[in-house]
């Protein structure tokens, strides 16, 4: 694996919302807005993607979905049960072992996608070097089964600035 994108999910109806049970929670109307956003900052970076996986759930699926329209990569989606939110970083690394793509962006939640970013450059996952805020991404890059290297971090804020340009 050369390159992997590890993007959170957009802003989402609230914990405990009583409509909703805590994994079919959808992206709000902003979160939707702002992801579509974001997209067209990532759009700007001309990224290359064998694949976009995601988590099954709600409202991380629908951001993948908005990504890879706005990328033009919408064939390259794919359901990762593996991305869930009950999957801790560690489970997803030891998933990512099997993956031969060597471009990936996977789409999920925290804290697994946070802690996973620690378990790639090669510290324990419990140590936390940062937390993905809703719509943000981070970069990697290296051989699968070393320290990969932190390329770079992309804050929503950031990402949608891109896109206004």
């Amino acid at each position: 694996m050369n390159q992997i994108y590890l993007l959170r999910h957009g802003i989402a109806v609230p914990h405990g919302d009583p409509d909703y049970a805590e994994r079919d929670r959808p992206l709000t109307p902003k979160g939707e807005k702002r992801i579509r956003q974001v997209a067209g900052g990532l759009l700007q970076l001309d990224l290359e993607l064998d694949a976009i996986l995601s988590s099954p759930f709600p409202r991380a699926w629908r951001t993948a979905e908005i990504v890879a329209e706005v990328l033009g990569e919408s064939k390259r989606l794919e359901r990762a049960d593996e991305l869930a939110a009950d999957n801790d970083a560690l489970s997803i690394q030891d998933w990512l072992g099997t993956r031969r793509e060597q471009r990936l962006m996977l789409v999920g939640h925290n804290p697994s996608l946070s802690d996973l970013v620690s378990l790639l450059i090669g510290l324990p996952s419990e140590v936390s070097v940062f937390e993905l805020r809703k719509g943000g991404i981070a970069a990697l890059s290296g051989q699968w089964g070393h320290p990969m290297r932190l390329d770079w971090l992309g804050t929503p804020r950031l990402l949608r600035n891109l896109a206004e340009d």
